[in-house]
């Protein structure tokens, strides 16, 4: 996301580097191509414009001409103001009510119902709440199946009422069976359409008023830029909804969708949806979004998703292990699996400060563990456990059983002796000491 942003963004930052003094004019001429990179990134001109303006401003009134590092003194206020123009800081639902009711808003096809669905298991499996989805699209029989079959898979209970033409009706009677089964949030999935028009308006409007949702949420797909932003402002005006979710926001490489919004309808993005799984739902960070886009990476978030997936009574159990040299393809083949499960793996290593840049046109493949995974699952519980034991005619049957080459298996078995050496040295403060020591009496290089 933002690739093409990024990209220009950082070419208009080489006019002031290639400057021996910054003027008003070079600052200027910055400006004027971050302007024009907003522009191509279907940034609205009035919002790119008075984004500009208040960079300037800044940069003049902190005295970027006469700064010791004037080039880095832009970034930040550049950072900033990309910062404040995406909403300043992340703003959290209103979990209020009980049950708390979210209303989903938005038009068929901006992936509105698979986001109930990743909303209802980011609140069940990260907030600890006990969701329940209603099925209030009366109009595609299509969409009250989608959300059972995304139920049936995240475990969360769907109300549907098929023979119902009222969403009024089937919203009021959903909650009801909320509080009557103990569910602490609602989700009302509501209908779309191709475009805006007024029976939509009014249904949803006539919904709102019946149901009076702690929470009402605008679901946009990235994708359609300027467009997305228009919808946006049709729906504010009739709804008055509390927050954005752009959807396929990995799909789009201009992102402008996602810093025009809150400047023109005044309303935070709250979420966005990061890929297809039931898990690609992120809480949106303005500033860690600005540092992503300036290619300073987003660590923060990075150590976020380890810490979903590891938890501290395991990673003692592994420090136990790593400690006694118990380390075996068990415990190796466990990482890898919870390593996958923190997301896109390219997104994954884009988050780590001056990697994104580097690994742009390089095909990360998330399918790359899966070599990985064969040759392990193709040993035996005993090999997996004892490493050691692995000699050449099992490596043969380990390769066979795999489909991979000898040389993969060797490879692999070779790089995993060579950590747990490296594992077990980190284990043993003596033994490090004495490796310190030892590279501290070598010969000096003359």
């Amino acid at each position: 996301m933002f690739e093409n942003l990024s990209d220009k963004i950082e070419k208009a930052f080489k006019i002031l580097k290639g400057q021996g003094k910054i003027t008003d004019v070079n600052v200027s001429e910055t400006l004027k191509e971050i302007r024009k990179a907003l522009l191509d990134a279907d940034v609205n001109y009035k919002v790119a414009k008075t984004f500009t303006d208040n960079v300037k401003e800044k940069a003049l009134g902190q005295n970027v001409l006469t700064s010791l590092s004037p080039g880095q003194l832009m970034i930040k206020i550049t950072r900033d103001e990309l910062a404040e123009l995406m909403g300043g800081k992340n703003t959290d639902l209103k979990l209020s009510g009980n049950p708390t009711v979210i209303l989903m808003s938005g038009l068929q096809g901006s992936g509105k119902t698979t986001f109930s669905g990743k909303l209802a298991n980011h609140l069940k499996t990260k907030r600890g709440k006990s969701p329940l989805l209603i099925a209030c699209d009366i109009y595609r029989p299509a969409a009250i199946e989608q959300l059972r079959v995304l139920g049936e898979q995240i475990g969360v209970p769907v109300y549907a009422d098929v023979e119902n033409k009222s969403a009024v009706d089937i919203a009021r009677k959903g909650i009801q069976f909320a509080k009557d089964h103990n569910h602490s949030v609602v989700i009302v999935d509501t209908a779309g359409r191709l475009a805006i028009d007024e029976q939509m308006m009014n249904e949803i409007a006539a919904v709102k008023k019946a149901i009076d949702p702690q929470e009402i949420l605008f679901v946009v797909d990235a994708m359609t830029g300027q467009d997305a932003v228009n919808t946006a402002k049709a729906f504010n005006d009739r709804l008055d909804f509390d927050g954005v979710v752009l959807t396929k926001l990995d799909g789009d490489t201009r992102g402008g969708a996602a810093l025009s919004i809150k400047s023109v309808v005044n309303k935070p993005i709250k979420f966005v949806g990061t890929g297809e799984k039931m898990d690609a739902i992120d809480v949106f960070h303005p500033d860690r979004m600005a540092d992503r886009i300036l290619g300073m990476g987003d660590i923060v978030t990075l150590v976020e998703k380890a810490q979903e997936q590891f938890n501290e009574e395991e990673a003692k159990k592994l420090q136990k292990k790593i400690s006694q040299n118990k380390f075996d393809f068990n415990d190796f083949l466990g990482q890898l699996q919870q390593i996958k499960k923190m997301g896109n793996m390219k997104d994954l290593m884009g988050m780590i400060p001056g990697v994104g840049k580097a690994i742009k046109d390089v095909d990360v493949n998330d399918e790359s563990f899966k070599g990985i995974e064969a040759i392990i699952q193709s040993m035996t519980q005993t090999e997996r456990t004892n490493p050691e034991i692995i000699n050449g005619s099992r490596r043969q049957r380990i390769s066979k059983g795999s489909g991979r080459e000898i040389q993969e298996v060797n490879r692999l078995i070779k790089q995993f002796e060579d950590m747990r050496k490296m594992m077990k040295m980190m284990g043993n403060k003596d033994q490090m000491r004495k490796m310190m020591q030892n590279m501290q009496n070598m010969p000096k290089m003359r």
